[in-house]
């Protein structure tokens, strides 16, 4: 009967190699545990060499967006707004934004995008397509970039907030969580040993940051979440959370969700920005 190498076994492995075990204990041990030589020789050659690689990547940042924050500033200047700086974090690279957006914004994106709102999609890494991901239970729509004069708007006063062009953002998605809809801890890098991944990067590379926008205030929950430290930022009508990641790696820790809306409804609006032009 045939063996499959599956996630937990290549998950195992590593944490052996992780306490030190060598390579030949390793196989040893596997062959106690009745799988197939040729099988845990396979396993073990594909399973280190793809975690010497991720070891490989952590150490290679690459430039990222992010507001200037020399000398410690209140406000920033966003061209035609002003927006506060609420609160900073080093590592991971977050900062939450008070009053990116206005009310009159927050509202505008909202009837703009409920007519098109459909079950919320994720990227397919193994085909560099979509998918519906029962980790995400929003509804949501894109809207393509600088579609219309108040997108447009968002979308250069984020560029000038963040030192990063236009050019290099996707469109801005607009999605829509109910009572008990959430979107579990993730990742919003591409994982580079995905087979779909080199699909996706033709469009534009890497996604290098994130910036979050609440359109409303849900009564209780919706907060974003980055469970690697501890922090929930609360999901206020107008405020932003912006962070970024320098490598598409767990070191960032940048793992985040949107935690589940407890009462009430809440609508945020993403930006994701690549570290190229995106078409």
């Amino acid at each position: 009967m045939s063996q499959s190498i599956t996630p937990e076994l290549r998950q195992w492995i590593i944490e052996q190699a992780r306490e030190g075990h060598t390579p030949e204990s390793v196989l040893e041990a596997m062959r106690a545990a009745g799988w197939q030589t040729d099988v845990a020789i396979r396993a073990l050659e594909e399973t280190l060499e793809r975690h010497l690689q991720q070891q490989a990547r952590a150490q290679v940042p690459v430039p990222v967006p992010g507001p200037d924050l020399t000398g410690g500033p209140t406000c920033l200047d966003a061209g035609d707004r002003m927006v506060e700086v609420i609160a900073t974090l080093g590592n991971p690279r977050v900062i939450v934004l008070g009053g990116l957006l206005s009310v009159d914004e927050c509202e505008g994106l909202i009837e703009a995008a409920r007519p098109r709102m459909a079950r919320s999609l994720t990227v397919q890494t193994q085909t560099g397509g979509e998918e519906f991901n029962p980790d995400r239970t929003s509804q949501g729509m894109f809207f393509q970039r600088g579609e219309s004069e108040l997108v447009s708007r968002i979308e250069a006063r984020i560029a000038r907030l963040v030192c990063w062009p236009v050019e290099h953002g996707e469109g801005l998605q607009v999605l829509h969580y109910r009572p008990g809809a959430e979107y579990k801890p993730h990742y919003d890098y591409f994982d580079p040993d995905e087979p779909g991944t080199p699909t996706i990067l033709k469009r534009g590379g890497q996604r290098v940051a994130t910036v979050v926008m609440y359109l409303n205030q849900p009564q209780q929950g919706g907060g974003t979440t980055f469970p690697d430290v501890g922090l929930e930022v609360a999901p206020v009508q107008g405020n932003a959370v912006f962070f970024s990641y320098d490598r598409p790696h767990p070191a960032t820790r940048t793992l985040h969700g949107g935690a589940p809306v407890i009462r009430g409804e809440k609508w945020v609006a993403t930006k994701w920005l690549r570290e190229r032009v995106f078409t």
